[in-house]
């Protein structure tokens, strides 16, 4: 029988650790977009290098290849960061804000007002159902949807220069277009049919703002491009790092829930359990799991806790909780393993679902066969 779990008893032993500290954002944000930044450079730029020792092409590969793989890492730990803007305080981070879209979220078409529905999936009575866009029944559905879920990584960029460069410029000359843009294509959600709502006049500005900024950048690159003053491969390199960016956020993703929800309403209890957490071998999983993604569990507890002091709060609730707390069935060792037992799960819902199909034609075919006599 699972202990119940006591939300007061965790947060006494965390209490502290709530506070985020600004020095932290900066140093971490700041030294991964310029880092990601100044390897993308270098690796669209790498050909017009006149090195003798690029020469080879071993060497040059070689080279390309390390540069991209560095290119991914800091840009999906700097991308990561919009899940901390939605819970972290409006006093204090105004200009991270600010710099985070201006070096992020812009040249990356990635948005902070794309996030801004991320609370309806910590809202208790939302979490799984409908009404949250980050969730998907994927232990009751055909295992081939989780696959369909991570492939999709090859069009979510081109979908996203879609959005900026084509569709809201059309949504300021067709008001009733912009409308259906807001509540359809405006979210960073992986629910297709999740509708947006409305997150009062503040957000619609910000939604504006952010959108002309995306658009501009959008027009200069493709200005770039077609002046002859863009290197031929970036546009190319581009795309496979977007593809790449969004693939790993994507099978991370796949990992940070069990997706038990059938699509009811989930008890408090349900939705700790569905929920996992990486604490083991930080060397890779941080990596995957950035920004504090890989303690999922510990954030749906505590959503505004920074996510610099997860770590410490981890091993606090492991040493300070009863050894019977469901909080310590929320640990996994392996993001692969994890996905595994999803596929697996799925896999036997189909088979159970067929074989209920299955006796419901029989019942079926008797009924007629003892018309017929």
């Amino acid at each position: 029988m699972n202990h119940q779990f006591s939300i007061r008893e965790a947060r006494s032993l965390v209490t502290d650790l709530s506070t985020p500290s600004p020095a932290i954002y900066w140093l971490d944000f700041l030294s991964s977009i310029f880092v990601g930044h100044i390897a993308f450079g270098a690796m669209a730029r790498l050909s017009t290098f006149d090195l003798v020792w690029l020469e080879p092409p071993a060497i040059f590969w070689s080279v390309r290849v390390t540069l991209f793989i560095l290119t991914a890492v800091c840009y999906m730990r700097a991308i990561m960061f919009i899940h901390e803007l939605v819970h972290l305080p409006v006093k204090g981070f105004s200009i991270f804000r600010i710099a985070w879209n201006l070096l992020c979220g812009i040249p990356l078409l990635v948005p902070s007002f794309l996030y801004y529905p991320h609370v309806d999936h910590h809202r208790r009575k939302h979490y799984g159902t409908d009404k949250d866009g980050e969730y998907l029944s994927l232990s009751h559905e055909h295992p081939a949807n989780s696959l369909v879920f991570v492939a999709v990584a090859a069009i979510v960029p081109l979908a996203a220069v879609i959005r900026f460069s084509i569709m809201t410029p059309l949504a300021w000359l067709i008001p009733g277009f912009q409308n259906w843009m807001e509540r359809h294509a405006s979210s960073m959600i992986i629910d297709i049919f999740y509708i947006r709502g409305d997150h009062g006049p503040n957000a619609q500005r910000n939604m504006r703002l952010q959108e002309i900024c995306c658009f501009g950048w959008c027009l200069g690159f493709h200005c770039l491009w077609y002046s002859g003053d863009m290197n031929s491969t970036t546009p190319v390199l581009a795309y496979l790092l977007a593809v790449t960016l969004v693939l790993m956020n994507n099978i991370r993703t796949l990992g940070a829930h069990r997706w038990l929800g059938d699509g009811s309403e989930l008890s408090f209890e349900e939705q700790l359990l569905d929920s996992v957490n990486y604490p083991h071998r930080p060397w890779i999983t941080e990596l995957w799991g950035p920004i504090g993604t890989r303690y999922h569990a510990l954030h749906h507890l505590f959503p505004s806790m920074p996510y610099h002091n997860l770590g410490i709060a981890h091993r606090r609730l492991m040493a300070g909780l009863p050894k019977e707390s469901i909080y310590r069935q929320t640990v996994r060792l392996s993001l692969i393993s994890t996905i595994v037992a999803l596929l697996r799960r799925a896999s036997e819902r189909k088979f159970e679902l067929k074989e209920v199909a299955n006796e419901l034609h029989r019942h079926e075919q008797y009924g007629s066969d003892r018309r017929a006599a």
